[in-house]
Formats: structure tokens, sequence, C-alpha cells
């Protein structure tokens, strides 16, 4: 049996803009949580989050797109959200959270999907993409890639990875992440946020600041250190170097962006163009490689969906007609 930890549902409790009923999905001795919300039998919208975020990434997008018609299919990776965390580090990979994620889109047998992924939802979501195209009609890549030998990482990805090893900035026990979520939207500064992570001073949180915090702080609110430890294998995860290519399913990523160079479905590149992670340049480049639109948001950051999700949801809209 798998060792985990899962939250209790009083962390979940009252959370703002959030109204959705958890549904879960069993994987082996595991549970999966996600969010299933719009009609039945409408087309589906799959929400992927990265690290530090979960479905609750996604609250200001399904609305506009249940009123559109979609059906919004939002999992957590198993170790986020209300998902079950198992407490080895070493059971995280991103080939194992691939399968997790195949194994929901196949349970519920998904079709008609217009992929919405940022972050490690594109190397999770893509993959379904490139192994299954029949399941997909439209790809939305917003703030992501696909490992491949020519990538050049930045040296804000390099210096992320390397924060998470020993030594480093969040190398540490219990990393508040759910902060940083807070300095990408312009809503703490930084003379806030890092003292609050690196000592653990109270940032003194107020209005959507403090709403928005205890969302993101849900899921590992209260626990121990090891429920902390699928947010720790994800920038180790990197391939940057041999340990985070093989965490990583480096080859198998390469393979997909290759495969879906030639896609024959629809695309949409949006972007948030202030981003040190994943560059304009970047999402331009790959648009470009695609043939596909790309829409630049000037003043939104990494978690775009997190500052302007009803502007993604009309660009989505709008592309598909």
């Amino acid at each position: 049996m798998t060792e985990y930890l899962r939250t209790p549902d009083e962390n979940f409790a009252d959370l703002p803009n959030f109204p959705y009923e958890p549904r879960f999905h069993q994987w082996q001795d595991l549970r999966m949580h996600y969010l299933d919300e719009g009609p039945k039998d409408g087309p589906v919208m799959l929400l992927l989050h990265g690290m530090p975020t979960w479905s609750f990434l996604y609250r200001h997008m399904i609305p506009g797109l249940v009123t559109a018609g979609y059906r919004c299919i939002a999992p957590d990776h198993m170790g986020f959200g209300r998902s079950d965390k198992p407490v080895d580090i070493h059971w995280y990979t991103i080939a194992r959270h691939t399968e997790i994620l195949t194994s929901l889109i196949t349970e519920l047998d998904l079709n008609r999907i217009t992929l919405v992924c940022q972050d490690w939802g594109g190397p999770t979501g893509l993959a379904q993409a490139a192994m299954m195209p029949e399941r997909f009609e439209h790809l939305v890549i917003m703030n992501t890639w696909l490992h491949h030998p020519e990538f050049e990482y930045s040296d804000f990805i390099r210096n992320w990875n390397k924060d998470w090893h020993e030594g480093g900035t969040f190398h540490r026990a219990q990393p508040d992440m759910a902060l940083l979520l807070l300095l990408s939207g312009g809503m703490v500064g930084p003379e806030v946020i890092f003292p609050a992570i690196l000592e653990g001073k109270d940032p003194g949180l107020e209005g959507r600041a403090a709403e928005d915090y205890k969302g993101f702080s849900a899921p590992y609110r209260g626990l121990p250190d090891e429920g902390y430890n699928a947010m720790r294998r994800f920038p180790l995860s990197i391939p940057v170097d041999r340990d985070g290519y093989d965490n990583g399913n480096g080859a198998a990523q390469t393979l997909h962006y290759r495969t879906l160079l030639k896609w024959k479905g629809g695309v949409q590149f949006i972007w948030g163009c202030t981003d040190n992670t994943f560059p304009e340049s970047w999402g331009r480049k790959w648009a470009g490689q695609m043939n596909a639109r790309f829409d630049g948001l000037a003043d939104a950051d990494h978690f775009l969906q997190n500052t302007h999700g009803e502007k993604i949801v009309e660009l989505i809209l709008d592309e598909k007609g």
C-alpha cells in the first residue's frame, strides 16, 4: 500500500469564488480530485495546473466557459489540491503524473477536448494530445514548454531548480509556496513575501491577497513536511541535469514536442508576457513553429489564470468562434 496524506476537508470549506463539488477518481490505491462542471454532453475544457497550484487556479475561468456550453474538467495532480499526497518524494515523476492523467481521461471517456495547459500542465497535458489525438480538438498553450535538446532554459528556470536542491532558498521544511501567487499577481511585494517564506514572518495579508492565500494554501495547510513533497519534486524534475531529465520524462517530452509540431487540430497560444520563467520570445517562437495564433497579455505574469482568467476565456471563445 502507498503511504500517503489526505488534506482534511475543512481546509477547503468556504473558499472564495470556489463553490464547486469535489469529485474523485480512483487510481490504484490513491484518490485523485477533479472538478466536473457544466453540461455532461458538452465539449470538454480540460484545465490543467502546475506547481504550486491546483484546480483553484481556474476559479475565474470556469463560470464563463460553463456559460458558453463547455464541460470543465479540472483535476488536481496527485500530491496537490484535494488529491492524495504520497509521502515518498521519489514517488513523484512526470511519467507517473502523465499516466494518472491518462487514466482520468479514459475513465471519464472524454472526447472533443480543448486542452488548456500552463506550467507543468504542459508536459503532462500535451502528452495526452500527442498520445491520444483522436480525443482532442484544440490546444490552448500558456506559459509552458516541452523539453527538447534545442530548448534554451532561462537563467530564472535554472536558478529555480537550484533553489530546491540542498543549500537552496526553498530547500527547507514546509515551504509556503502559496505566497508566490500573491507576488506573481502583484498583490504583495517581495519585501513581504520572502521574509514570510524564509523566516516564517506573518505577511499581514488583507483583502484579495488574504482570499487568494487561503485558497492556494488550503491543500497543505496544517500538514507535516511530507505533504509538501509533490511541490518539491516538480522543480527537481526540470530537465536541466541528468536527475531532472529522468524525473522529468525528458525523452518522452522531446517525442511529444516533435509529434505536436505536426498537429492538425486547432491551437492557440495565450501568454503572460512579463513571465521570467517562459519569456514571450519563447512563446512566440513555439507558436510560429505550429503556425498558431499568439495572444500576448502585456501585463500578465506566469500565473495568468489567477489574474486574467476572464480575459483568457474571452480569447479562447473568440478563437473557437
